[in-house]
C-alpha cells in the first residue's frame, strides 16, 4: 500500500511517499480502507519531534480517517465488514489502509461523505467537550470563541450554536470570518490590526460568560478581560506559537474560572461526560447541524503540502487529503 513517511524529523516538505506492507488486524482491531484522512495540528508537531509524547522514525503520520471496514481481528463483532466508518489513531492515518481498535470507530450515516467523517473526530470531540463540558456554556449565554476559522474554532462556533448560545467569533482576517459568519457565528470581530478588548466591551458590555481560546499569544489577556464576573476561560491551545503570562489579579477581581482542555487528559478521566457528548455528538452529525467547513483538499501526494499548511495558519476551517484508498 501507498503511505507517506517521517524518515527522520524535519519539516512537512521532508515527508515522502512509499509502498509499503499492509498492516493486519490484531485481536479487537479492524483493518480499515481508508478513503479519507483530516490534517490536526498536532500531525505537524510529530513530524517536526515537537509534540508532547515523540514518535521514533520512521513512521506514518496522520490521526483522524475515514474509510471502509475490509478486515477484522479475532473477538471483534462490530463495525460489520463493509461499514463506513471514522475515527482516530495515534499515526498512521496518511495511508491507503490503517489499522485501528474497534472500539475506536464509529459507523456514519450515508449522509455525510468521508472527508467530512474525517474532519469530526479530534476537532469537533475537542470543540463539543471544551464547550458543553469544560466552559458548561448553557443556551441564552456568550461565547467568545478566537481562532474562529481554524479547526477547533471553527468547530466551537458550529457547537456553540447547537448548544444556544451566542457566539462572538473571532480571527485575523475578513476571509476566516467570512468562514464564522457561514458557520452561524452572531457576531464577528477581526483582531487583525489590534482592538480585540475593546471591541467585545462593545458587543458585551457586562463581559462575556465563556471563552474558548485556541490560540495564545497576547490575544489570550485582552480576551480574558472581556469575561463577566464568574466567566470560564477555556484554553485549549497556542496556535500562535506563545504560551501568553495571565496576571492572575484579572482572575481574583473578575472571579474568572481558568481551565484547560486537553482532548486525551478529558477522554482518559472524563468517561461519563464523554459517553455523553459523543451520543449528542452524534445525533447532531446525522441531522446535519454539524458539519465541518472544508476549506483545502489534497492527494495522499500532495499530504507534505496539507501538513505545511495547518503548520503554518494558512488553512480555513479543516484541511483533507484524499487518500482514495486502492480496492
Amino acid at each position: 500500500m501507498r503511505a507517506i513517511r517521517c524518515k527522520e524529523y524535519g519539516e512537512p516538505e521532508s515527508l515522502v511517499l512509499e509502498d509499503i506492507p499492509a498492516p493486519e488486524p490484531g485481536p479487537g482491531e479492524v483493518l480499515v480502507d481508508v478513503h479519507a484522512a483530516s490534517v490536526n495540528y498536532p500531525d505537524a508537531l510529530m513530524v517536526a519531534n515537537r509534540y508532547q509524547i515523540p514518535t521514533p522514525p520512521p513512521f506514518t503520520p496522520g490521526s483522524d480517517f475515514a474509510g471502509v471496514v475490509r478486515a477484522r481481528g479475532s473477538g471483534v463483532e462490530r463495525p460489520a465488514l463493509g461499514d463506513r466508518v471514522y475515527g482516530t489513531v495515534f499515526g498512521g492515518a496518511f495511508a491507503e489502509q490503517v489499522v485501528a481498535s474497534a472500539r475506536a470507530l464509529e459507523v456514519f450515516p450515508d449522509g455525510v461523505d468521508f472527508a467530512s467523517a474525517s474532519a469530526f473526530p479530534t476537532v469537533y470531540g475537542t470543540a463539543y467537550d471544551a464547550v458543553r463540558t469544560t466552559a458548561a456554556v448553557e443556551r441564552g449565554q456568550t461565547l467568545v470563541v478566537l481562532g474562529a476559522a481554524g479547526g477547533v474554532g471553527s468547530a466551537a462556533v458550529q457547537v456553540g450554536k447547537v448548544l444556544g448560545a451566542r457566539v462572538i467569533a473571532c480571527a485575523s482576517s475578513a476571509a476566516k470570518l467570512a468562514v464564522a459568519a457561514a458557520l452561524g457565528a452572531d457576531e464577528l470581530v477581526d483582531y487583525g490590526g489590534g482592538g480585540l478588548k475593546q471591541r467585545l466591551k462593545e458587543l458585551v458590555p457586562a463581559g462575556a460568560d465563556a471563552v474558548l481560546d485556541p490560540v495564545g499569544g497576547p490575544l489570550a489577556e485582552e480576551a480574558l478581560r472581556a469575561t463577566g464576573y464568574g466567566g470560564r476561560f477555556v484554553v485549549v491551545g497556542f496556535a500562535s506559537g506563545e504560551i501568553p503570562r495571565i496576571p492572575l489579579n484579572l482572575v481574583l477581581l473578575k472571579g474568572v474560572i481558568v481551565k484547560g482542555h486537553e482532548f486525551r487528559s478529558f477522554v482518559q478521566n472524563e468517561a461519563e461526560a464523554v459517553a455523553r457528548n459523543r451520543v449528542e455528538m452524534r445525533e447532531h452529525l446525522a441531522a446535519g447541524r454539524l458539519r465541518p467547513y472544508i476549506g483545502n483538499r489534497f492527494s495522499l501526494e500532495e499530504a507534505p503540502a496539507a501538513l505545511a499548511a495547518v503548520l503554518r495558519r494558512r488553512a480555513l476551517g479543516k484541511v483533507v487529503v484524499e487518500v482514495r484508498a486502492a480496492p
